[in-house]
């Protein structure tokens, strides 16, 4: 039943926060502002996007542990222990980030974005616009 997947990243997240520790576990909880730089050979791939826009960031949380399947909800001793498809901690078998975050800028191959509240290096897998109707958070 199992199989190779090949994911490439199409981008890098610039990204004052670089402690996990220190990290918001939310975009919105407080997140700085962050650049995303796309690769030249996906760069096309942007047209359309703009500043205003809501998009979702798919990310590959490179610093994750792959080997927990329960969790405490944020991280909180206080929360009875879940498994962690329950849910959004980073740590979890195949450790993809999700990122409602709005575009401030695009300069060129890069977007500038508020409420990203991935690590700086975290590559990116993936962006697809917020569809309409689809609840914020």
């Amino acid at each position: 039943m199992m199989s190779v997947m090949e994911l490439q990243p199409i981008g890098r997240v610039e990204s004052p926060l670089t402690d996990p520790s220190s990290a918001p576990k939310q975009g919105f909880e407080g997140s700085p502002e962050a650049w995303i730089e796309i690769v030249p050979e996906v760069v096309e791939g942007l047209d359309g996007i703009a500043a205003g826009q809501r998009v979702i960031v798919l990310t590959w949380l490179d610093r994750a542990a792959r080997d927990v399947l329960r969790t405490r909800p944020r991280d909180d001793p206080k929360n009875p222990e879940v498994g962690v498809f329950a849910t959004r901690s980073s740590d979890r078998p195949n450790p993809i980030g999700l990122h409602l975050v709005e575009v401030v800028e695009r300069d060129g191959a890069r977007l500038r974005v508020r409420d990203l509240e991935a690590l700086d290096g975290t590559p990116v897998v993936d962006i697809k616009p917020q569809i309409h109707g689809v609840p914020d958070g």
